[in-house]
């Protein structure tokens, strides 16, 4: 069994790991760390685990678990890591931000693998320390890759995503009370979210000369999670041979699925799953890409990660199906 210890085990990303791993047939939960919550139960911030799970936060840590998966919010793993030492044979799986980008990979002898397993899997599977992706970024690099990797972006790429309220994390916020989140919808960060980082260095790996510009802007949506993403861009390929370019990249990619047909979030949420819907119309291709957030936007993938490291399937843990209604 895989001895799993969780810090920042408070937050949404956390409680998202500890339902995944609570019934993964190879991963035995060692401790949830929370300074916050130090000797409650996991049910006093995680609800839903009521009656399922007895165990208690706790404010020390085993330097020896196997795998460390840090919840912690974005800029807090470096400090965490610098004041915590584990073991040499700890994996860790950071959910944050602090190691995604090429210029901050290396950390105290550390380097971080970016871990999108649709790009990325065979560095993974040899990795002992991974950065997360985003949850947009994962979203908008999926919709764009295959089109990267035949170096077929030769224009601006237009976004246009929006994310459920989970996505702020557990915090308040004045954009994160019901009462302003309900029945509202606004834009953010325009033109300059955080993600556009990771994404164009991910498009750079697999297209280098791609010089045009990701136009980004992403949304609040007054739903609790999940990620409905729009591109757009210039094709002069058919809708079959496009088709048929994405089929092909994601053949061996067991959580991404091509359609040409409409889709819809509930399809994803609650799931570790990318949909993606082409659409051709004359020499415009819209590209629909939907995930969960907090799923494979974060914890479903951090989990993908952690079975690709230690050789098991990389599905393991990770067969969830939605709710349609």
């Amino acid at each position: 069994m895989i001895k799993v210890g969780i810090i920042g085990g408070s937050g949404y990303t956390a409680g998202e790991l500890i339902r995944i791993l609570m019934f993964h047939p190879n991963a035995q939960l060692d401790f949830v760390y929370s300074t916050t919550n130090a000797g409650k139960s996991l049910s006093v911030a995680h609800h839903d685990l009521l009656g399922d799970i007895e165990m208690n936060f706790t404010d020390t840590i085993n330097p020896d678990v196997d795998v460390l998966f840090l919840c912690l919010g974005h800029g807090k793993s470096i400090s965490f890591l610098e004041n915590n030492k584990f073991s040499d044979n700890t994996k860790i799986i950071d959910l944050g931000n602090d190691f995604r980008l090429t210029k901050d990979k290396n950390f105290n002898g550390k380097s971080f693998v970016y871990g999108l397993p649709e790009l990325n899997k065979s560095d993974i599977k040899n990795a002992n320390y991974i950065a997360n992706p985003g949850c947009f970024a994962t979203a908008i690099q999926l919709a764009l890759l295959p089109l990267a990797a035949d170096s077929a972006l030769t224009e601006d790429v237009h976004i246009n995503a929006t994310t459920g309220s989970t996505g702020a994390g557990v915090g308040l916020a004045a954009t994160s009370h019901f009462s302003w989140r309900n029945n509202n919808f606004s834009h953010y960060k325009v033109f300059e979210h955080q993600h556009l980082g990771e994404i164009n260095q991910s498009i750079n790996q697999l297209q280098a000369d791609y010089s045009d510009e990701l136009i980004f802007i992403p949304n609040r949506g007054d739903f609790p999670r999940g990620i409905f993403a729009t591109l757009y861009t210039k094709s002069e390929e058919s809708l079959d041979d496009l088709v048929a370019k994405y089929e092909a990249y994601y053949a061996d990619q067991p959580f991404v699925t091509v359609t040409t047909t409409n889709i819809n979030m509930k399809q994803v949420v609650q799931t570790n799953k990318c949909i993606i819907s082409l659409l051709k119309k004359g020499n415009r291709v819209l590209i629909t890409s939907i995930i969960d957030n907090l799923l494979k936007g974060a914890s479903g993938q951090a989990v993908q990660n952690m079975n690709l490291m230690f050789g098991l399937e990389e599905t393991t843990g990770l067969h969830l199906k939605p709710s349609g209604f």
